[in-house]
């Protein structure tokens, strides 16, 4: 089968077809009568002549630091649910917080497998600076800002201020932090910034070196919570980066006996399903991430349908959920 054999029929043009498969205009008459010959005939059109005649493959490469995190699974729900609605499809890459298996990622979309990225980073090196200029695609980021490129972040610095500021206020005074990389801007240095800023403005400047960097697991989470522990002696107070850290360092604490929240209160970022059915829930920041990704995919449709591509810089709000008031 081909377009003109579909088009004779449901009886319309070929025009109309090639409309009906590039989710253009048409009356919702001949979308049903070319819908009815697609699905009796089984018809799909070759995506390979599609590219060359288009010069697009329908494709937008998507690259993660990793698949299990719960805050970057909604910002691919929020993608889909922009790109599906589109007609494009998504191409996922994971570098596992690898940042040179996204140096790699990127050069391998480089060679228009795609028709555009969105890029969920982790860091931004000299190199992928290098790389993301020569990019012949158009390329969004979400989750990071970066000057100079379409971006979707979050309000990482004035989140983890107002957290820790939440601690403060019901009296926790010898405070923790654990954090991720300060490589990592919106997760690392911002959120390390606000912890650090919090705790300055509140006349309690030495609390911003008991701090320690772990990855984004609860086992480091664990892990650091018990060198805090060493480190500063009893604290009383836990702020974290992530859900997923502050887990884990409940989980240490609990083990050497330690209550939570009477003795010690944790406090994470992300608004987890699992931080919310913990006992009790832990308190954290909710950040928008399926939003952003509605977003970022949004900016992508806007290049590729529009042309759009003066840069635009877009930074979301952030709620504290706290079940322990």
């Amino acid at each position: 089968m081909n377009i003109a054999e579909i088009a004779n029929l449901a009886g319309v043009s070929r025009a109309a077809v090639s409309r009906y498969f590039n989710n253009g205009y048409l009356s919702e008459e001949k979308r049903l009568a070319i819908r009815k010959a697609v699905e009796e005939t089984g018809y799909r059109p070759s995506a390979q002549a599609r590219t060359l005649r288009t010069k697009r493959t329908g494709m937008v490469g998507v690259i993660l630091p990793k698949m299990v995190s719960p805050s970057v699974g909604r910002m691919v729900e929020g993608m889909l649910s922009v790109l599906d609605a589109r007609g494009y499809q998504m191409l996922l890459a994971v570098t596992r917080n690898d940042p040179k298996k996204e140096l790699e990622y990127l050069n391998a979309f480089q060679d228009k497998l795609v028709d555009s990225v969105i890029l969920v980073a982790t860091v931004f090196t000299p190199e992928h600076r290098r790389i993301l200029k020569k990019l012949s695609v158009p390329v969004v980021i979400a989750g990071q800002q970066l000057t100079g490129y379409c971006c979707v972040y979050h309000d990482d610095y004035h989140a983890t201020y107002d957290l820790t500021k939440l601690l403060l206020e019901k009296g926790r005074r010898r405070l923790g932090y654990i954090g991720a990389m300060l490589q990592d801007k919106a997760a690392g240095e911002e959120r390390y910034r606000g912890f650090r800023d919090a705790v300055r403005d509140a006349g309690y400047e030495e609390l911003a070196g008991n701090s320690a960097v772990a990855a984004f697991t609860s086992a480091a989470g664990y892990e650091k919570a018990g060198e805090l522990l060493e480190k500063c002696g009893l604290l009383d107070g836990l702020v974290c980066a992530t859900d997923t850290m502050a887990m884990g360092a409940v989980e240490c604490l609990r083990e050497r006996g330690i209550a939570v929240p009477e003795q010690v209160l944790v406090a994470g970022q992300g608004d987890s399903e699992m931080g919310r059915v913990m006992v009790p829930s832990l308190i954290t920041v909710h950040y928008a991430y399926e939003k952003c990704g509605e977003i970022a995919a949004g900016m992508v449709m806007e290049a590729l349908e529009q042309g759009e591509s003066a840069s635009r810089e877009v930074k979301l709000g952030y709620y504290i959920h706290d079940k322990q008031i």
